[in-house]
């Protein structure tokens, strides 16, 4: 019996080993097996077992058994994980990257990055291209436009169904079971709105966006913000900006002071946002803080360049490749099951916001 069994185990690990069994391949059926090697079906299922247990292959109920091992890493080839951002060179990403690279590098894995440019079309093409190839091992992907119905989420099921694991990074589509990294979004909404009531503001304006799901859980926390402490959310002193506004939100100065105009402050859906805003207000004469007070997210190199230092909740960037990087890298190389992370944001204090009076001391943010 143990000789039979283990002729099936090494029949299997030799395909892998030769390339015609890649991960997500499915195995012949248990009849196949039977009359290929001659044997019962409780000795196919003995192989398969020790093939279980190995981490080598994994049975699906009502599909069969397929294998899952990294290939690569079984043969002693390259570990390739794609990383699918939105931006790679601007803003908070080159910290993204860096930290990414300080574990993938440690693991000897290659890091092969794609921009989408936070465009659907763009995230599409890419998705098509690992599921056709099956060149990569792993997928870290940063969403685009994630709080509008997306075509493209069938490509990441897709992307699992073959065998490459996928967690989502900085954002998440709701509507997938993927686990991701990412700051807690709607509690730095809350911390920035906190922050300004605590300084004694009451008329407090906000800037979110309105096609990434980031900009809707800032909002959420924002408005829980205002309504604990019973200031009326005005929705006339909202502006909701796409992707395309924000790129060039300065043309629209005009826009924004006429929206903002009875507020003492303001919360940014980001330091971009924040930075442009100082600029927008410092151009028609009004001072900031003084005249408008500013909170801004992410901790970004810009919240520190700007001409006044904006107050910015920080997102531990860094720390989010890391440890998105080391999930990854658990899952493919230790068969770690990946779940979600979701780090606790930091208030920054600078020179962007002015205190009226301080209503709540150091009393303790409540939160739900």
């Amino acid at each position: 019996m143990g000789k039979k069994y283990e002729q099936i185990v090494a029949w299997v690990q030799g395909e892998i080993e030769s390339g015609r069994f890649s991960r997500g391949a499915r195995l012949p059926s248990e009849n196949e097996m039977m009359e290929r090697f001659g044997v019962s079906r409780q000795t196919v299922r003995r192989a398969m077992e020790e093939l279980t247990g190995k981490g080598i292959v994994e049975g699906r109920r009502g599909s069969g058994t397929f294998v899952t091992v990294n290939t690569r890493r079984y043969t002693g080839k390259e570990i390739r994980i794609a990383v699918m951002l939105t931006y790679v060179d601007t803003y908070i990403f080159p910290a993204m990257i860096k930290g990414m690279e300080s574990v993938l590098s440690q693991e000897g894995c290659t890091l092969q990055i794609s921009v989408t440019n936070n465009a659907v079309e763009k995230e599409r093409m890419l998705l098509k291209e690992f599921i056709r190839t099956q060149s990569v091992d792993g997928v870290i992907a940063e969403t685009v436009k994630s709080a509008l119905p997306n075509p493209n989420l069938e490509l990441y099921k897709e992307l699992e169904h073959v065998g490459i694991p996928v967690l989502f990074v900085n954002s998440f589509y709701q509507e997938l079971d993927i686990p991701h990294v990412s700051m807690d979004d709607r509690r730095a909404g809350y911390l920035a709105a906190r922050h300004l009531i605590e300084c004694g503001h009451t008329r407090i304006g906000g800037i979110f966006k309105s096609d990434d799901g980031q900009g809707h859980l800032r909002y959420a926390g924002y408005t829980q913000a205002l309504m604990e402490s019973d200031i009326k959310v005005r929705g006339d002193q909202i502006i909701w900006i796409d992707t395309e506004e924000l790129r060039e939100m300065q043309e629209e100065g005009t826009r924004f002071l006429k929206r903002l105009k009875d507020c003492t402050a303001c919360v940014c859906y980001n330091d971009d946002t924040a930075y442009k805003l100082v600029g927008m207000f410092q151009k028609a004469g009004r001072r900031v803080p003084d005249q408008m007070s500013i909170v801004g997210i992410d901790n970004s190199a810009l919240s520190k360049l700007c001409s006044v230092p904006l107050t910015s909740v920080n997102n531990p960037v860094e720390s989010l490749g890391r440890t998105a990087a080391d999930k990854m890298v658990g899952a493919l190389c230790r068969r770690e099951k990946m779940g979600s992370t979701e780090f606790e944001p930091e208030l920054i204090m600078r020179n962007s916001v002015q205190v009226l009076r301080e209503i709540c001391g150091n009393t303790e943010y409540s939160y739900t």
